[in-house]
């Protein structure tokens, strides 16, 4: 496990720049936290990292944006409108492609799709500018 200390958008944003690099192909990213606690803020980091230059933001009313104009794929789902709905419209498709990166906002709507190993973040609000993320399922982020 690693902890990482965020006292602005800008230092999650470069933290995910940094972590980018290190997640191989085909991984999955799953985020937790409240409304508001930073998920998609590290989102546009590995986006930036990847060289995306559309914005990215939290996909809540389509479901899914997948970005494919960077040196890698990177696919962002946020279940959150899943929550207690059929979950069986083709996200498992996307999830764990093999050539790029999913991240996933609310994966606890739809944990019958994630695979069995992942990089768990639970990001922690303490204020109105830091955030705590707890990272799991990567090894050397140093």
């Amino acid at each position: 496990m690693h902890l990482f200390h965020s006292y602005s958008k800008e230092e999650t944003i470069d933290f995910a720049n940094k972590m980018t690099p290190k997640i191989p192909n085909g991984s999955v990213i799953c985020f937790y936290g409240d409304l508001g606690a930073g998920k998609t803020t590290f989102v546009k980091g590995i986006a930036e990292a990847l060289n995306i230059k559309e914005r990215v933001q939290s996909p809540t009313f389509n479901i899914m944006k997948v970005y494919f104009n960077g040196d890698r794929p990177l696919i962002h789902i946020d279940a959150y409108r899943l929550a207690e709905n059929n979950i069986d419209i083709g996200l498992d498709e996307y999830i764990g492609y093999e050539k790029g990166i999913t991240v996933i906002e609310w994966p606890m709507y739809i944990e019958k799709l994630l695979p069995k190993s992942f990089i768990e973040i639970n990001i922690r609000f303490v204020n109105e500018n830091e955030r705590i993320f707890e990272i799991k399922g990567i090894d050397d982020l140093n």
